[in-house]
């Protein structure tokens, strides 16, 4: 079965970088829709952006201008560049990968955490 794993989190100082991966593994995955969320303690679970096959690009207003989404067709992989990093930015991020229209192609990754800290 299909199984989206994410990598690249860790520990940042404010105004650092970071590039999150979230690759699809097992049998070969095609998907319309790829998405970023990330979730801090305590609080609800938030959008962050979105990139679909036909290359449509999407940011929350919160990362506009210093997230970067994209993904590579050929390794069927999305990456995040997170730029400019803040406090608020910190949580576990969460990929999400699916098909519209067919709930059972909708795959979720286990997280990678984000640290923003001094």
């Amino acid at each position: 079965q299909v199984q989206l794993v994410e990598s690249g989190g860790g520990l940042v100082q404010p105004g650092g970088s970071l590039r999150l991966s979230c690759a699809a593994s097992g049998r070969i995955f095609s998907a319309d829709t790829w998405t970023w969320y990330r979730q801090a303690p305590g609080k609800e679970r938030e959008y962050v952006a979105r990139v679909t096959s036909g290359g449509t690009i999407d940011y929350a207003d919160s990362v506009q201008g210093r997230f970067t989404i994209s993904r590579d067709n050929t390794k069927n992989t999305m990456y995040l560049q997170m730029e400019s990093l803040n406090v608020e930015d910190a949580g576990v991020y969460v990929c999400r990968a699916r098909r519209a229209w067919t709930p059972q192609y909708d795959y979720w990754g286990q997280g990678t955490q984000v640290t923003v800290s001094f």
